[in-house]
């Protein structure tokens, strides 16, 4: 008799272990996403604002800030710039992106990317990566500017061709076994384009995916329970062209395959799109990525609650996190924390929003 009432006392602790391992796995995620720090500096917490979670930009990361938030209960996500190139091409200029005229190719506004191909930079971001993960455990890694040299957040995409330098088109060449005429690299990049662009462009899209699986192989190596984010252009594979797979070198299902969490950055106001977009695109997303078969990866949103270009107004800020809230996005952020600041009726609908499961 005893021993079967052990045994029931067993199951029953057993199956509420389980029970809370699966509810704590199942916490529908609440963020901010940019330097969360500012929130903390205006006076507020984190838990009293509903966050379970902050997304902070490696560059904001600090000790300080990190022992505050996990005091206060939030995971702690940190945004890794991955081709963001701009600071390292002031020394290192050859690992500027070439257009197909053989020509440094400008900055696009205000972001410039880089080379993908240029080993010095995959180990520069290796290490930086390695360091972050060696003096914090995190609860995941969000890689962000995974592209090539393009920019998209804004109603006019600026979109060139790139990388035509000798290091990409003789990987290209290597990959696809051919020898590519020309002596020169506008005659090199005409012949690709005429000839093998559907080719060339599987390759760069294959670039991407490596550069994911070598940051998720470094994070997991250091902390397997983390979480790989990749965050990534929303538009439809349609859009401008094509671009999505053709100039950015994105291939959703592709990183789905690699990452735990996609976050579609759904920057309506800067694209020029309705609040309703955002929830068309979650569900867009779901379905192919086939998440009712799959169950993986996660669907965790970035809003935007930003003033730029334009106003967007505390109504329209509720109305987008509420479209990236709907099934199956799993969890949201927004961008940003200074916008929320700035307008405290925007703190009321984010606090009111996230004292729910899931935002509705």
């Amino acid at each position: 008799m005893r021993t079967a009432l052990l045994f029931v006392l067993i199951l029953s602790v057993f199956s509420c272990q389980t029970s809370s391992s699966k509810k704590s796995e199942q916490e529908y995620i609440k963020g901010v996403y940019g330097n969360p720090n500012t929130l903390l500096k205006a006076g507020y917490s984190f838990d009293s604002l509903g966050l379970n979670a902050v997304f902070v930009r490696s560059v904001s990361l600090n000790r300080e800030f990190y022992e505050t938030s996990k005091k206060q209960g939030v995971k702690v996500f940190v945004e890794f710039p991955t081709l963001n190139g701009k600071e390292y091409l002031k020394d290192h200029p050859d690992a500027w992106p070439m257009n197909e005229k053989g020509e440094n190719a400008p900055p696009a506004d205000w972001f410039m990317g880089i080379c993908p191909t240029h080993p010095g930079f995959k180990e520069y971001r290796a290490e930086q990566l390695s360091q972050i993960l060696k003096e914090y455990e995190v609860d995941g890694i969000f890689l962000d500017y995974v592209h090539w040299h393009a920019q998209f957040e804004t109603p006019e995409p600026i979109l060139p061709e790139t990388c035509f330098c000798e290091r990409c088109t003789s990987a290209f060449a290597v990959a696809i076994d051919t020898v590519i005429p020309g002596e020169s690299i506008p005659l090199r990049a005409e012949w690709i384009l005429r000839n093998v662009d559907s080719q060339w462009r599987t390759w760069r899209v294959g670039v991407l995916n490596a550069w994911v699986e070598d940051m998720g192989k470094i994070l997991k190596s250091h902390q397997p329970d983390a979480k790989l984010g990749v965050f990534h252009c929303a538009w439809y594979p349609a859009d401008y062209d094509s671009a999505l797979y053709r100039t950015m070198g994105l291939d959703p299902q592709g990183l789905g395959q690699r990452a735990d969490v996609l976050s579609p950055m759904l920057f309506h106001h800067m694209k020029g799109r309705p609040t309703s977009w955002v929830g068309e695109y979650v569900s867009w997303l779901g379905q192919i990525l086939d998440l009712d078969k799959n169950g993986k990866p996660l669907i965790w949103p970035i809003v935007q609650s930003h003033n730029n270009p334009g106003i967007v107004s505390p109504e329209e800020f509720r109305q987008v996190m509420i479209e990236g809230s709907k099934a199956p996005s799993s969890g949201i952020m927004m961008f940003s924390d200074q916008s929320l600041v700035e307008d405290p009726k925007k703190i009321q609908v984010m606090k009111e929003l996230y004292s729910k499961d899931r935002p509705r």
